[in-house]
């Protein structure tokens, strides 16, 4: 089960009728008045004691009371509300009494599978999730079985309403949670029609990382003299996270994120950006540099955000670029790394991002990149957050393909004990032999010193490495300007779902094999979908992968040899936005003769708009792991 009723203890406040005092904190839940039945189940859980959340809106919210609750994600919210609300329902009675609001399918989901597990062990009451991008025949079926408490987004939720298959009458406990984050993704007007077709008669519980106007006027509007509870800031998961952050010029955001990402100790790591177009893109280039990836955004259906987040949970995906509003509730307890790729506008945004670590009393760490020009927006959020960011030199390439050349010969160890080695070590012989002839013969530590730079994708000297040193200091204003150009947050260009072409070179030198996928642009489908289903299914790397053109409702991917039937078969069961890939070889003319292109739209009868993924490679700066932890200094 996730740790619903695990968070970090911090002092805080409680108002009854708008007179703040200061309380003590419970240090059982037997002492908060919990039926006998929810008390045994929660301590055969193995739980004893409350979150401050938790120790202050449960009795209020078990006589009856509304509850206004502040706190930040992670701190323990879904029992507060559940335990009580398991007691306030009939699990006899066939009809819905209770109604959890809550911003994102994640959020529906996991609350749900709390709130049943809670049930299973006492009344056994019946839970359903509900929330859009998936059937409503499953979801309408349990309704009409007789669920008890439905769990759900405000769309889905008024969708069923309109179809007659949610009725609220019989509802007397109503849940908003994350209530900010659901007026801030366009729900108000969604969230007051419930609210105002519920029973007048209800307990209501309003749960909030934040109080902002907008919030206060919801509960003015829809609850009756409710306790307003206060977790404090330090209250949230920023204890249990070692805080750091770059200087890193925009230019090499990228390179700095790559080696990041190969010299971590975390299992899993979780990148925020602001759009999902930067997302997609990052997640491009992260597959060029040898980093395995998958983007979340918005616009995932809901059966492929469920896929990547089991591939996080069960260790097949160890990196996910997410923008915020998805992300939300996301719990896997492999991620112990959490990289802001960029300074979050806001410190509660910030809060929530590196909240996705350090849950429930783990350890994890955050890494923020920030430019030189945005020193006065990380020294806000420290302020504001009450936070020790340490700054950070980050990995060399020489400290990464030696880390990786490490992993290589600890394989290499392995594979030895394995046995069968008669022919490589007949090729040594051959090797040796060949040498003797040669006035500049190689030694064989030559030999293993080069297979181990072939081994960990390191070619040599290129007239365009990246300099050793990526970070610089916030005296550094030499690269304003290329900020200025990088900055693709500033113009939003993701929001209208533009692509841009990759200057990269081909990594292959001859022309490859043209491949049509049966996605597109109508599909709203990305060149880093394509990339990603392509080699998790295909066993594919980034560097067979050539140019990508995506048109209305299919799109063409250059490949650099030809793929078998078996191949072809898995990559063609791969689906990207809801949708099988079917691949099969291309006919038409080849994306590089523009004039054969232009007459293949025509034939086709599509429009002139294209996007290209651009060409994909391997990259010596590549590879999975990283520790920040050079010359440190303090940040406050």
């Amino acid at each position: 089960m996730s740790d619903v009723l695990s968070g970090a203890r911090a002092p805080f406040t409680i108002a009854a009728e708008g007179r703040p005092h200061h309380l003590g904190i419970m240090t059982t839940f037997s002492g908060l008045n919990l039926p006998e039945n929810i008390l045994s189940a929660i301590t055969k859980m193995g739980y004893e004691t409350p979150t401050p959340i938790q120790a202050q809106a449960i009795p209020p919210l078990l006589e009856g009371r509304d509850v206004v609750g502040v706190a930040q994600t992670g701190t323990g919210k879904t029992a507060a509300f559940a335990l009580p609300l398991i007691t306030h329902v009939d699990a006899d009675l066939r009809q819905v009494q209770a109604l959890v609001l809550v911003p994102t399918r994640e959020l529906a989901v996991q609350g749900a599978d709390a709130i049943d597990e809670f049930a299973s062990q006492t009344t056994g009451l019946r839970v359903v999730s509900v929330y859009g991008g998936s059937p409503y025949g499953p979801q309408i079926g349990k309704i009409r079985d007789g669920a008890q408490v439905v769990v759900g987004t405000p769309g889905r939720i008024m969708d069923l309403i309109d179809r007659g298959s949610l009725k609220l009458n019989g509802v007397h406990y109503f849940v908003l949670d994350e209530a900010d984050e659901m007026l801030r993704m366009g729900f108000a007007e969604d969230v007051d029609k419930i609210a105002t077709d519920l029973p007048a008669k209800r307990i209501t519980a309003l749960f909030s990382a934040t109080m902002p106007n907008q919030i206060r006027h919801v509960a003015r509007k829809h609850m009756t003299d409710p306790v307003e509870i206060t977790v404090t800031p330090s209250a949230s998961t920023i204890s249990t996270i070692n805080q750091t952050f770059a200087v890193v010029p925009s230019r090499h955001k990228v390179g700095a994120l790559a080696r990041v990402l190969a010299t971590t100790e975390a299992d899993a790591a979780l990148v925020f950006v602001r759009t999902r177009a930067t997302a997609e893109d990052l997640a491009i280039e992260l597959t060029t540099r040898g980093v395995h990836s998958a983007t979340l955004s918005g616009d995932v259906q809901q059966r492929d955000r469920e896929k990547l987040v089991e591939r996080l949970r069960s260790g097949s995906l160890d990196v996910l670029v997410a923008t915020d509003v998805a992300a939300r509730g996301l719990d896997v307890e492999r991620i112990g790394l959490v990289v802001n790729y960029d300074v979050p506008r806001e410190a509660d945004t910030y809060v929530h991002r590196i909240g996705r670590t350090g849950r429930a009393g783990r350890e994890g760490t955050s890494l923020t990149f920030v430019t030189p020009q945005e020193r006065s927006r990380l020294r806000r959020i420290a302020n504001i957050t009450r936070a020790k960011l340490t700054e950070v030199e980050l990995p060399t390439p020489a400290e990464v393909s030696g880390l990786r050349a490490r992993k290589l010969v600890t394989q290499a160890k392995e594979r030895y004990e394995a046995g069968r080695l008669s022919v490589y070590r007949e090729l040594i012989d051959e090797f040796r032999a060949e040498q003797i002839q040669t006035d500049k013969g190689m030694s064989p530590e030559d030999l293993i010193a080069a297979l181990l730079a072939l081994g960990v994708r390191d070619p040599g000297p290129q007239a365009d490495d990246e300099p050793e040193r990526l970070t610089v200091s916030f005296d550094d204003r030499g690269d304003r300007r290329g900020d200025r150009r990088d900055r693709g947050d500033r113009r939003d260009r993701g929001d209208r779902g533009d692509r841009r072409k990759s200057n990269s070179a081909r990594t292959f030198d001859s022309d490859g094999t043209m491949y049509r996928v049966e996605v597109g642009r109508r599909d709203g489908v990305s060149p880093g979908a394509i990339v990603g289903a392509i080699t998790g299914e295909g066993g594919l790397t980034g560097s067979q992968l050539g140019r990508i053109d995506i048109y209305p409702t299919f799109s063409l991917v250059e490949i650099d040899r030809e793929i078998d039937a078996g191949t072809q078969k898995k990559i063609s069961n791969a689906r990207v936005s809801g949708r099988n890939l079917n691949i099969s070889r291309d006919t038409g003319p080849r994306p590089s003769d523009d004039r054969a292109v232009r007459k293949h739209r025509a034939d086709r009868k599509f429009g002139d708009e294209r996007r290209s993924g651009g060409s994909f490679g391997d990259d010596r700066r590549s590879g999975r792991r990283f520790k920040p932890g050079r010359k440190p200094r303090n940040f406050r």
